[in-house]
């Protein structure tokens, strides 16, 4: 049985400078999140009280939930970078997807307090200050807005679910501002809980979208069927493989995927043969950039390990069933 580990040391060393450099970007932009948030959620408090509005003070409630979300975020995505160990061999990038399922579980918590707080309000309506209104909902749409511009460069599933987060507040400061306008004019204080349920309703159902996604990738599914499909097809296509098995492609934290498959190869393959199809599976694996990849070859005939162990399981429970009765 032959392994192949496609990987050379200067790939390693171009592989391990990038990540350190993505890993920075990604935890000054939660960090940058995490300071707007938590400083804006002080001056929301702060806000709520002298204009005597329980509409800001529920958003800071909301806002405090987000930037203690953010700063767990933050420090599990620094953790996440740390160098594998070990005990741990691939490290802790999947501490980002815990990360990603508490904020996405703490926003839907958060939702459905808000929509407790709106609900009622719909029968009985209060007058807020305005004025105070429209500066806050104005600084609000300002700090959020940015704090969700530093985090739109992410692509991992921690900073979509919290950009999420951000792009709620930026969305609930435009309703803010919208009904304060017009409660200028005119008196209908009901305009205030209804903009509150359709914004925290609309999120919400992207929220669990993604919770559901992170769920998926943390109890190691496949991260895209199409890309497993088509990795499938490219390795048959190389000359000399025969068949596919024990084909396992998944993430570590919804960016940086893992393979791992066995080859049966024709028998007639020599050393030279050997060392070409290698370079080959590495070639045609390029294009999908694993993070880490495992292929091991067998010759037709030989028995796969896996499946012996797995027939020898079985034959045992089997036994084990016959005493039993």
């Amino acid at each position: 049985m032959h392994h192949h580990h496609g990987h050379s040391h200067s790939d390693h060393l171009h592989k391990d400078h990038s990540h350190k450099d993505h890993a920075n970007e990604d935890s000054q932009r939660i960090g940058w999140a995490f300071w707007l948030n938590f400083i804006f959620t002080i001056i929301e408090f702060i806000g709520g009280w002298l204009t005597n509005s329980v509409a800001i003070m529920a958003d800071a409630v909301h806002d405090l939930g987000d930037s203690l979300s953010i700063g767990l975020a933050w420090y599990l995505s620094k953790l996440g970078h740390k160098a594998a160990t070990e005990k741990y061999s691939y490290g802790f990038k999947r501490l980002s997807l815990l990360g990603a399922m508490i904020n996405g579980l703490i926003l839907i918590v958060g939702s459905v307090w808000i929509l407790f707080e709106a609900i009622p309000r719909l029968f009985e309506p209060e007058m807020p200050v305005t004025e105070g209104m429209i500066a806050l909902a104005i600084l609000g749409i300002a700090v959020n807005g940015f704090a969700a511009y530093k985090l739109s460069g992410g692509h991992s599933m921690n900073e979509k679910v919290l950009n999420w987060h951000l792009i709620e507040d930026v969305l609930g400061w435009v309703a803010v501002l919208f009904v304060a306008i017009l409660l200028q004019f005119v008196h209908w204080p009901i305009l205030d809980p209804i903009l509150s349920i359709v914004f925290t309703l609309f999120i919400s159902i992207n929220v669990v979208r993604y919770v559901i996604k992170t769920m998926k990738l943390f109890l190691q599914g496949v991260p895209d069927y199409e890309s497993r499909l088509e990795i499938r097809n490219t390795l048959l296509a190389i000359s000399h493989v025969e068949e596919i098995h024990h084909l396992h492609f998944w993430s570590l934290d919804g960016e940086q995927h893992v393979l791992t498959a066995h080859l049966v190869i024709e028998c007639s393959v020599d050393t030279q043969t050997l060392l070409k199809l290698k370079y080959e599976v590495a070639k045609s694996l390029e294009p999908f950039h694993l993070a880490h990849t495992t292929i091991e070859f067998e010759l037709p005939g030989e028995p796969c390990r896996d499946e012996k162990d797995h027939l020898h399981r079985h034959s045992h429970d089997n036994a084990h069933v016959e005493i039993e009765n």
